[in-house]
C-alpha cells in the first residue's frame, strides 16, 4: 500500500465526538454518604498519624530532653524531677486527637450536605454547570 503524493489523506483524519452535559442537580443524600466515609477514613488516619509521631518523637528522646531543659532552668535539683508525660502523655493527645477527629466527621458531613442543597437551589436559578467532554484520538 504505497500512498503517492497527491493521495487525499481525509480517511487518516478522524472527527473528535464531543458530549456537552449539565449537572442541574446532586443529590444530598449521596452527598452526605461519601462525604461521611471520606471524613471518617480522613480522621482514622489523622489519629494513626498523631500516635505514629507521638511514638518517634518519644523513641528519638524529645521527652526525656525537655525534662533536662525544665528540670535544668528551674535549678531544683533536690525536688521531685519534672516530667513533661505527667502534663502532656500520650493518651491525653491522643483522646485530644479522637476528640478532634470525631467533631471534623461531623462537621465536614455538615458542611458537604449544606453545599449540595446549596448547589441545587443556585442550580434551580443559573442552570447549573456545564461540562463539555471529548472522545481522545
Amino acid at each position: 500500500m504505497a500512498t503517492s503524493l497527491g493521495q487525499d489523506t481525509t480517511e487518516s483524519v478522524r472527527q473528535v465526538r464531543q458530549a456537552r452535559l449539565r449537572l442541574v442537580q446532586v443529590e444530598p443524600w449521596s452527598v452526605m454518604k461519601a462525604s461521611f466515609l471520606l471524613s471518617v477514613a480522613v480522621a482514622i488516619v489523622t489519629v494513626v498519624a498523631v500516635a505514629i509521631v507521638w511514638g518517634v518523637l518519644g523513641a528519638a528522646g524529645l521527652w526525656d530532653s525537655i525534662n533536662s531543659i525544665v528540670q535544668d532552668s528551674l535549678g531544683d535539683s533536690n525536688g521531685t524531677p519534672f516530667d513533661i508525660e505527667t502534663y502532656l502523655g500520650a493518651s491525653r493527645v491522643i483522646g485530644f486527637t479522637m476528640i478532634v477527629a470525631v467533631a471534623d466527621v461531623v462537621l465536614i458531613t455538615a458542611i458537604a450536605t449544606l453545599g449540595a442543597f446549596l448547589y441545587n437551589l443556585a442550580a434551580t436559578l443559573v442552570g447549573g454547570v456545564e461540562v463539555t467532554f471529548a472522545e481522545d484520538k
